[in-house]
């Protein structure tokens, strides 16, 4: 016997972030702390949104100290930010954004100490009282987490990364626009694309039975093969859209689980602050090639989707897909040295992700596949 559950509500399409104004005043939220980074906070389309619910008569108070791999005391901040004069909580940017403003919405009215709630050290149970009233508005199209249930946060001094989860944290609303994207440096709109890809294929290869997952993972894949070249290179709104989808599609699809990719990308972003989404994209053929001998049926059926050609493998192919966006394909163009392997490795066999993978790995796996990432 299996439990399923599904997203909240989403307003999805170009230019569904007019709607917010009139949604908050709907639901009596007059004054949202919104929690967003120091470069969204500048950009013209954030200005404008607040121009627009402060000439409807609402109080914007907006936060926006975080790292880009957000730590406790992002959180902290932010939770004093919000104190008695906030009435919700709105979330407006990437992973990271996303994740504080979900951390921030759990401490409101839970008082312990921030990772006595680990959902891995059994924190979940703790997790009883009430959530502000939290909405989300992702600007780019890689973790999904606009409709995610969970946050990443990490300790201050050791950069461990610690998960707070409860099916309460999910978004009560979501506006998902793709025009929120366009501004996005081709770079970027490259390695969230290709986190997005690592979503879905990791979900799908996780052990476990959740074929509506499966599924979702797989038209995932298909949207994000045939739109992130497009979109990288423009604004091409049908690619913007499918990017966006893909990208919430995936949030969903992880729900089964994710992989040894992840595991390998969480201790870059940990030890040497490198973008979750870039980790993943020249983490992503390297981790697929060590699965491949025990998930030849799936990587068939991911080939397919690529519409590949007879002989052509998955990571060949996900490897291609990065040259031609222009990502790197080895670890050392993102700064990684032989010297940081050691601690890498560590941190990566005993990471959250890697028990879903399809196949077992000890360290002497994980350090061989950073040494061919290198």
């Amino acid at each position: 016997m299996f439990s399923f559950s599904f997203p909240t509500s989403v307003s999805f399409g170009p230019g569904v972030i007019s709607q917010l104004p009139g949604y908050l005043k709907q639901h009596q939220l007059n004054r949202p702390l919104v929690v967003t980074d120091s470069l969204i906070k500048e950009l013209p389309f954030f200005r404008k949104l607040m121009e627009d619910l402060r000439s409807q008569g609402l109080s914007p108070l907006v936060f926006s100290e975080i790292n880009r791999n957000p730590i406790k005391s992002d959180v902290l901040k932010g939770k004093a930010a919000y104190q008695d004069q906030c009435d919700g909580i709105i979330g407006i940017g990437g992973g990271s954004s996303l994740d504080v403003s979900r951390a921030v919405a759990l401490s409101i009215n839970h008082h312990e100490d921030l990772f006595k709630y680990d959902g891995l050290t059994g924190g979940t149970d703790l997790i009883n009282a009430a959530i502000p009233y939290y909405i989300t508005v992702p600007t780019t199209a890689g973790t999904g987490s606009e409709v995610g249930r969970s946050a990443i946060i990490s300790e201050d001094d050791s950069k461990r990364k610690r998960i707070l989860f409860h099916p309460s944290l999910m978004a009560k609303q979501v506006f998902a626009d793709p025009e929120l994207t366009y501004g996005l440096p081709p770079e970027i709109t490259a390695a969230t694309g290709m986190d997005a890809m690592a979503h879905h294929v990791e979900a799908f290869l996780a052990k476990g039975y959740h074929p509506m997952c499966d599924g979702i993972a797989l038209e995932g894949m298909r949207l994000i093969w045939n739109s992130l070249e497009k979109a990288v290179l423009s604004s091409d709104e049908g690619a913007r859209s499918d990017m966006l989808m893909a990208s919430l599609m995936g949030a969903v699809a992880f729900q089964k689980g994710l992989g040894i990719v992840h595991a390998l990308s969480h201790p870059l972003s940990t030890l040497l602050d490198m973008h979750h989404g870039l980790a993943n994209a020249v983490n992503l053929s390297y981790g697929c090639a060590y699965n491949q001998t025990v998930c030849e049926g799936q990587f068939k059926r991911i080939a397919w989707q690529f519409g590949l050609k007879q002989g052509q493998t998955v990571h060949e192919a996900l490897m291609e897909m990065n040259y031609r966006l222009g990502l790197p394909t080895k670890l050392s163009e993102c700064g990684v040295k032989e010297d940081h392997l050691y601690d890498l490795s560590n941190l990566a066999v005993k990471d959250f992700c890697l028990p879903q993978n399809p196949r077992p790995a000890t360290i002497d796996d994980i350090k061989s596949i950073y040494i061919q990432a290198l």
